[in-house]
Parts: structure tokens; C-alpha cells; sequence
């Protein structure tokens, strides 16, 4: 998928755990990581709102990102049958994968009623400082993105090139985005019409 700059943000209205998982693109020069740097996983985390500031964002953060975004995608792949080589790895055992998710969602303390000005909401008490708690978050709710729990089914676009995930909000939704739809059909095309050699 061609992003250019804006490839931090692919697939902006998937659920955050997909975004997570997305920060991992491609386009047509490679396979790229948009989580780099401790200041990129901070713009990330404003992106998505998990913090109205910017929060201070420590190695070990982006360390514990990284590693929740590719246990949730070794999780993505097997729970889509996803083979695609630059999607996942798939020699990395799915039992170590989950112990991460675990691990990262533990820094919350389980979901408790709480008031809110006037109001009702659900919510738990970090254990650790903000980014520590949004990843938390990310891993319950991912929790609901790879069971099925919460959402319509999580899909692999299996377009050439492309690397992303999505949920298939429509029953015949193929593709994570229209350009990738383009691409799969127009590479159906050539391969029905190419002349053999």
C-alpha cells in the first residue's frame, strides 16, 4: 500500500489494535515500520488519543510496543490462516504471542464501574505510567479483535504486496483499501491475459 508520509496512520477508522498491527506497511519500494523511534510511538499514541499531550515515551515503551504489535500480528496470522511472508513470523510459537497480549494487558487492573462527573463508565486503574496503561488497553481490546468478541472478522488483505489487516465490515469487503482492490483485480487481469511464453 503506497502511503508516503502518511503511512503512520493506515487505515485510520480499523480498530486501534489493527492500527497497531498496521504500523508494520508496505509499499511498492519494501516492507517498512512506521514504530522507529520512541517519538514516533509517542505520535502514535496522540494519533489514536490514547493522551491528550504528548506523552514522554521511553526506549523500553517502544521496546513493549514493538513486541505487543508483533505478537497481535503472529496472533492475526494464524487466526486469518495468513501466510503472507512479510505479514508475520510464522516460526515464532502462537503460545509465546499470547503470553505477550497477556503479559502487556496485565498493567491494568481488571475493568471496574467507576463515576465519572455524572456519569457511568467502565475503567481500570493503571498499574504503570500512561503509555504503559494504553498499551494495556491495546491488548484487551485486541483481545475482542482476534476472538471475534467485539467486531465483524479480522481479515488479511491478501492483495500483492500488501501486509496490512482489516476488518471485513461488509460480507464482500476483499481488501484493506480500494487501491489494494485495484491492484488484485488488475493483477487477476494480467494473469488471465498474459501470453505464455
Amino acid at each position: 500500500m503506497e502511503q508516503g508520509e502518511s503511512a503512520t496512520w493506515v487505515l485510520a477508522n480499523e480498530p486501534v489494535p489493527i492500527r497497531l498491527m498496521n504500523t508494520i506497511w508496505a509499499d511498492r519500494h519494501g516492507v517498512h515500520d512506521a514504530l522507529t523511534s520512541a517519538s514516533d510511538l509517542a505520535d502514535w499514541l496522540h494519533e489514536i488519543g490514547a493522551h491528550d499531550a504528548v506523552p514522554r515515551v521511553t526506549q523500553l515503551d517502544l521496546a513493549q510496543a514493538r513486541d505487543l504489535r508483533h505478537a497481535l500480528r503472529r496472533l492475526a496470522a494464524l487466526r486469518t490462516g495468513d501466510t503472507r511472508p512479510a505479514a508475520s513470523s510464522a516460526a515464532e510459537d502462537p503460545a509465546a504471542a499470547v503470553e505477550t497480549v497477556n503479559q502487556v494487558a496485565a498493567a491494568l487492573v481488571p475493568p471496574r464501574l467507576e463515576l465519572k462527573g455524572d456519569g457511568l463508565k467502565v475503567g481500570g486503574t493503571p498499574l504503570g505510567h500512561p503509555v504503559t496503561a494504553s498499551l494495556a488497553d491495546i491488548a484487551i481490546e485486541a483481545m475482542a479483535v482476534l476472538t471475534g468478541a467485539a467486531v465483524p472478522p479480522l481479515r488479511a488483505c491478501f492483495a500483492p504486496g500488501c501486509v496490512l489487516y482489516f476488518v471485513q465490515d461488509h460480507p464482500r469487503r476483499e481488501w484493506c483499501s480500494n487501491a489494494c482492490g485495484n491492484r488484485a483485480r488488475a493483477a487477476r487481469h494480467y494473469e488471465r491475459h498474459r501470453v505464455p511464453k
